[in-house]
């Protein structure tokens, strides 16, 4: 009876996944949704890892066992993929913009189409989050631990702002070459580390630092990455100059920020960490291929879609995931790997113990908040697959590149 029951399970899924093949545009780029989600599942996975609330006393405060355990900062160049990211963001909005002034859609409908999509589920975030902070306080929780919460919480929302931002000026980016952004990004921490300016002025490169990918995926949609020369270049260019920023120039290793560090890679942006992501970038375009022909499996074009139609609200949602099963825990107890200091091998090892749990979490958090992100009515069908009636495939087709 259960084998006949794990049949029928696997059939169900084999036959949904050949229905979302089936109504997938033919042209469509499937390597561009896998590289999304690659990236927002690996950036989730690396904030399980790295991201510990220790217990003390009453109160939770961060930790990181790359504070503790440096030598385990290879962990983050695995998981530190913002940059594939943002240029997968470049090369669609530039592809969809173009899209839409072929279809005589104006700039305006075409901004306000796509910051939607992003924002939507940014107003529950805030609301839930809103509730809870006010309801912790006033049951008597320490200011420290309610800021150290929602800081956590809402950490996503910097990304967004970016990512809006760069997707507003869009028009001015399709020609702008990369290597514009990486010159201020490398005069900027010239002033910042070799000159002793003021530090303020490493936020500079907030936008110059993730314009680089994003140019580089406008460079992609121009066709000037089409050959696999230009993936080595990136791939081993990036590699060999984020090796001698960390050898010789000073900068972490780590690609992401570790509590108490006199310098973040990531907060705000160095050199050393936007040369690590034109290596990805080198990576990602060298991928292409192989991803497209992986994607022509249905289960495995299955799961890229799913991942892509909720990528927000997984990446808002993640960090909620982790501290709500972090503060149901404290009801047993301080749990080793949940609440404890991220200080051995032990602490990792309970740690990965705990990432199918925050999994669970996160999955009732996409079945409860996915629809603010997919919208409802016709008007919310989805961009990755599309409905096969006859009358539909002419829209379809038109709005591929979205």
């Amino acid at each position: 009876m259960r084998e006949l029951t794990l049949r029928s399970a696997r059939e169900g899924i084999r036959a949904g996944a050949a229905r979302v093949d089936a109504v997938t545009p033919a042209d469509r780029d499937r390597a561009v949704d896998a590289l999304r989600a690659f990236a927002i599942l690996s950036v989730v996975l690396g904030h399980w890892l790295v991201t510990a609330l220790v217990a003390d006393g009453g109160s939770l405060h961060t930790g990181s066992p790359l504070q503790h355990m440096p030598w385990l900062a290879p962990i983050s160049w695995a998981f530190q993929t913002l940059a594939v990211f943002f240029l997968v963001g470049g090369h669609v909005a530039t592809r969809s913009l173009a899209t839409a002034r072929a279809r005589g859609a104006t700039f305006g409908v075409w901004l306000t189409a796509r910051l939607s999509r992003l924002f939507r589920p940014v107003a529950a975030v805030l609301t839930l989050w809103t509730v809870a902070a006010a309801g912790l306080l006033l049951t008597g929780a320490e200011f420290g631990t309610v800021r150290t919460l929602v800081k956590l919480a809402l950490s996503p929302l910097w990304f967004l702002v970016v990512f809006a931002a760069l997707t507003a000026v869009t028009p001015l980016l399709t020609r702008l070459s990369p290597l514009w952004p990486l010159a201020v990004v490398l005069h900027v921490d010239l002033i910042r580390f070799g000159l002793g300016g003021p530090s303020w002025l490493g936020w500079v490169n907030v936008a110059a630092g993730w314009l680089v990918p994003f140019t580089v995926g406008a460079a992609w949609t121009r066709g000037e990455l089409e050959r696999r020369r230009a993936g080595w270049i990136l791939l081993t260019g990036g590699a060999a100059a984020t090796a001698a920023l960390v050898a010789w120039a000073g900068y972490p290793a780590s690609m992401v920020g570790v509590p108490g560090a006199a310098v973040s890679n990531l907060n705000p942006p160095t050199l050393a960490v936007v040369t690590f992501g034109l290596a990805q970038c080198g990576l990602a375009l060298l991928l292409r291929d192989r991803l497209r022909g992986a994607m022509r499996r249905p289960p495995a074009w299955a799961a890229v879609a799913l991942v892509n139609l909720s990528a927000m609200t997984i990446f808002l949602w993640h960090q909620t995931a982790l501290m709500a099963t972090t503060a149901t825990g404290l009801l047993a107890g301080h749990l080793p790997g949940l609440h404890t200091v991220p200080d051995g091998l032990g602490w990792v090892a309970f740690r990965l113990a705990w990432l199918p749990v925050f999994a669970a979490v996160l999955a009732v958090c996409w079945t409860a908040f996915r629809g603010y992100e997919q919208g409802s009515g016709r008007g919310a069908r989805t961009r990755v697959v599309r409905s096969s009636r006859p009358s539909e495939r002419g829209t379809a087709r038109e709005k591929r590149h979205v």
